[in-house]
Order: structure tokens, then C-alpha cells, then sequence
């Protein structure tokens, strides 16, 4: 959703770079991962770091969720290894919030992939969240059938540019400025040197 030549960077070349907004979103999933956010009490069970998947032919993800909280109540779920029913509520943790909205629509649409993979693994009508570290605010999502038909369409596009094997051109209007990519992305050429080009024909080299 944020850019498809990014995407296929990323999943055709195998490239990778980082910069500060990608250490800064990994030193808080780091935090997350590490154990510290588990915990159960009378009203929940609190896990990190859970692997879900759907494998209908018109989603086939998997993932990993940052934080689940399932939620005792007595019209919830049953929860393979806890005793009693639950709620599901997923929480995805994100570094910065937009200045202009409650969220970023490209968080929203990852959130919702997983929770197609949680109701999907758990039986369930699972809850979501967002959590901004720098507002420290949870903002509820408020999930409808367009994001269904979302992000359908986005796996289909990514599938179309796997099997294809081609970079897309960057989109006209693509924002680069916070991508961790656009070193890679955008080619830097040497300067152009006629004395340069003169001397390396006559065998000389001034490198």
C-alpha cells in the first residue's frame, strides 16, 4: 500500500537498508517480543509475539502478531491451552502517529491482515488496536467490508508483481523522504567530466 516498488525491493532483490525511523520501529518490537508484555491475571491473559495464519485460497497469510490480549467473557471463545472463553483483542505496535488523522491507513490495512489470521485460527470477531509509542494512545480500528475488499486487491497486486519478477517504476506523487529504500531506489550517477572521459581514452585514469 505505501509503495509496490518498495515491496518488490524488498521481496524480488532481497534488499534491505535501514535508517533511523527502521531502528526506531524494531527497538520497539524488540520491546514488545521480549517476554516483558505477557502476563495473566483474574480478568486476561496477555501474550507476545504470536504466530497466526489463513490459508483460504483468497487470503493464504501468516504472520506474527506483537500483543494479543485474550479477554475473559462468557460469550467469547475457547483458547487452546487456557481455561474458560475469551475475548480476542489484537494490539500492533507502531513508533509515530500521523498528524493529521487517528492513523495511518497503511497500518490499518497490516492490522487487518492479521486480524483475517486471527478469526481465522482463533473462531472468532477479534478486536483491534493500534499503539502509537510517541502518543503512548491506543486507537481502536474501525474494521468494514472495504477493508476486506483492500486488501484483497493488494494480494492480488503483490502476487501479480511476484510471479512477474519486475520492479515497478515509482509511483508519480510517491513520498521517499522517510524510506529506509530510496538510497537503493534512486541510482546516484557520477558527475559527468569531459577531462575525465578525454584522458581515460588515451589510457590515462585520474581515479
Amino acid at each position: 500500500m505505501y509503495c509496490p516498488r518498495r515491496f518488490a525491493l524488498l521481496e524480488i532483490n532481497k534488499d534491505w537498508n535501514e535508517n533511523a525511523f527502521v531502528v526506531h520501529a524494531e527497538l520497539i518490537h524488540e520491546h514488545v517480543h521480549d517476554g516483558s508484555h505477557q502476563f495473566s491475571d483474574h480478568r486476561k491473559v496477555v501474550r507476545s509475539s504470536i504466530d497466526v495464519y489463513n490459508d483460504l485460497p483468497e487470503y493464504d497469510l501468516y504472520g506474527i502478531l506483537d500483543c494479543v490480549e485474550f479477554i475473559k467473557n462468557k460469550n467469547g471463545v475457547a483458547i487452546n491451552g487456557l481455561d474458560g472463553t475469551y475475548k480476542v483483542r489484537i494490539v500492533e505496535y507502531k513508533p509515530k502517529a500521523p498528524k493529521d488523522a487517528a492513523f495511518h491507513e497503511t497500518d490499518a490495512i497490516q492490522v487487518f491482515a492479521q486480524k483475517i489470521c486471527a478469526d481465522f485460527v482463533w473462531k472468532c470477531n477479534s478486536e483491534a488496536f493500534l499503539y502509537y509509542a510517541d502518543t503512548r494512545r491506543r486507537i481502536a480500528l474501525p474494521f468494514d467490508e472495504s477493508y476486506d475488499t483492500m486488501l484483497k486487491q493488494y494480494l492480488n497486486e503483490m502476487r501479480a508483481i511476484m510471479e512477474s519478477h519486475m520492479i515497478p517504476p515509482r509511483k508519480k506523487g510517491q513520498k521517499c523522504s522517510g524510506c529506509s529504500l530510496s538510497d537503493i531506489c534512486f541510482h546516484k550517477e557520477e558527475k559527468y567530466n569531459v577531462k575525465d572521459i578525454v584522458m581515460s581514452m588515451k589510457g590515462v585514469s585520474l581515479s
